[in-house]
């Protein structure tokens, strides 16, 4: 979603959000997902990347809505999120994350099972359209229940939310 002034779509649901408009604030929710801030000169955009959204292609949309607003460059942060070590994984699912975001997001948990790694999934992501991750913070949401929520670790109804504007 295009954010053209500061206020619009206010409240509306969205994967992503992009800005070229000062002033305007994006905000995205998430529990274990991943939260993207997308920062190039003059736009910003914030998405939600979980294993369905990865698959449903939302970084390189985001990425394609904000070079559409005028930007080349692009650099991400990606903020807390659940981590491989608490993310076991149906190996379907994991295959279709794999098909669509590359090799390297499958991973083992702290158990020994399958699992995801939705740091690599999105990293991963992101590369393949050229964005490179400038920050990523390394906190597990599942394993870090004294500072996150954790919707799968704890079954939390709280969300995070990433915040990002242009001044």
């Amino acid at each position: 979603m295009t954010v053209p002034e500061p206020g619009a779509n206010a409240g509306a649901e969205a994967d992503a959000a992009v800005t070229a408009v000062p002033g305007a604030v994006l905000a995205v929710q998430v529990a274990d997902c991943a939260p993207v801030v997308l920062l190039a000169d003059g736009v910003v955009g914030v998405a939600h990347a979980g294993w369905r959204g990865l698959v449903a292609g939302v970084l390189p949309a985001t990425v394609a809505a904000m070079r559409a607003l005028g930007t080349g460059s692009v650099r991400a942060l990606l903020g807390p999120c659940v981590h491989p070590c608490c993310y076991e994984f149906d190996p379907e699912e994991l295959a279709r994350v794999a098909a669509a975001t590359g090799d390297g997001v499958e991973a083992t948990s702290s158990g020994g099972a399958l699992a995801l790694d939705l740091p690599a999934a999105v990293t991963a992501s992101l590369a393949a359209v050229d964005v490179e991750v400038d920050t990523v913070v390394s906190t597990c949401t599942a394993c870090g229940a004294d500072r996150h929520w954790s919707h799968r670790a704890r079954a939390d109804q709280e969300r995070h939310a990433a915040l990002a504007w242009l001044s």
